[in-house]
């Protein structure tokens, strides 16, 4: 095994993985986009229970978004593929923009890797345009030699939310 494949990923190479997965979304590079995940993977985003606590536990608190499995990821990515998905008839213009990336190596070898974002989304059904903020919380594991996403959690901080959210829009 060659020094490479065990090196630690770098703060530089968790911030490029973040950038890369939010220029896929903004391109509904669906298949790429999935591609980073793992088959289990966690992807969530908690709602707020009130004004200064989110949920904790999305098996048995409300989720603005809650997916187990890439799978289920695949099945909404073909729902929006579909037609059949009214908030994807008309596909928005987005543009994710992370910041202040972080990283930190796990004792069990994963990176933890927090981010802010903002999201400018323009509906083009209604001419409208909003921004979605708030921080990301990805977990990254060493699969098949290429890092992944394990999980992914997402902590909206503006909870006025004025159209539908989905995987591509935050």
């Amino acid at each position: 095994m060659s020094a490479l494949s065990t090196a630690p990923l770098s703060a530089a190479d968790a911030a490029a993985l973040l950038y890369r997965e939010a220029l896929q979304l903004d391109r509904f590079d669906f298949d790429s986009w999935l591609a980073m995940y793992t088959p289990d993977c966690l992807f969530w985003m908690p709602a707020w229970r009130d004004d200064g606590t989110q949920t904790e536990d999305p098996d048995s608190e409300l989720s603005l978004i809650f997916y187990r499995g890439r799978r289920n990821l695949e099945d909404r990515v073909q729902r929006i593929r579909s037609g059949f998905s009214v908030a994807s008839v008309v596909m928005p213009r987005v543009s994710h923009q992370i910041g202040n990336v972080l990283s930190e190596v796990q004792s069990d070898g994963s990176v933890a890797v927090n981010a802010s974002f903002t999201v400018h989304v323009y509906d083009v059904r209604s001419s409208r345009s909003h921004a979605y903020f708030g921080r990301y919380e990805h977990e990254l594991v060493k699969a098949g030699g290429e890092w992944k996403i394990s999980q992914k959690i997402i902590r909206l901080m503006n909870d006025r939310v004025p159209t539908m959210l989905d995987v591509y829009s935050i």
